[in-house]
């Protein structure tokens, strides 16, 4: 579902842009009313995208000064957490899932991101280029379905 959504709005911001780069809006009104509905769309798309992140504690500082104490970070997503009871095959295609999802982003290395889930709970070890890399990498992995907690020991280097 929230794959969709995202989609939906990745797909709206396309077709979007697509109007406003050939659509000349000086003499074009709906051009111009075209390109308002998309700027609004993104502002409205990256706030709830920042809503997610603070409501998860996921902010940079947040991942540094986690990063610095324990080594690692551990989200837990509440609605789910002690009834979502997994099996191996479960387990393989929450992984695979999330393997593909990093292999998709060009931020995020597949290579340098280990993933292993048992009983819904996703531990990510290995390295990513930056804290808002490592945002990303756990993001991807809470928004995948099946998944009830998610253990980063991903490092910065």
């Amino acid at each position: 579902m929230r794959s969709f959504f995202f989609g939906l709005i990745f797909g709206v911001l396309i077709v979007g842009a697509v109007i406003w780069y050939y659509a000349d809006e000086r003499r074009n009104p709906t051009a111009q009313e075209a390109k308002d509905r998309i700027e609004t769309g993104a502002k409205e798309a990256g706030g709830a995208a920042r809503e997610k992140f603070n409501s998860w504690g996921l902010t940079p500082d947040n991942i540094k000064n986690e990063l610095a104490n324990s080594g690692r970070v551990i989200r837990r997503k509440a609605q789910d957490a002690g009834t979502a009871i997994a099996d191996a095959a479960s387990d393989a295609r929450i992984t695979a899932t999330i393997k593909g999802k990093l292999i998709a982003d060009k931020d995020l290395s597949a290579l340098s991101i280990s993933v292993s889930t048992t009983d819904g709970l996703v531990t990510l070890s290995g390295t990513a280029s930056s804290p808002e890399n490592i945002q990303k990498a756990i993001t991807l992995a809470m928004d995948t379905e099946g998944v009830r907690e998610v253990v980063s020991n991903l490092q910065v280097k």
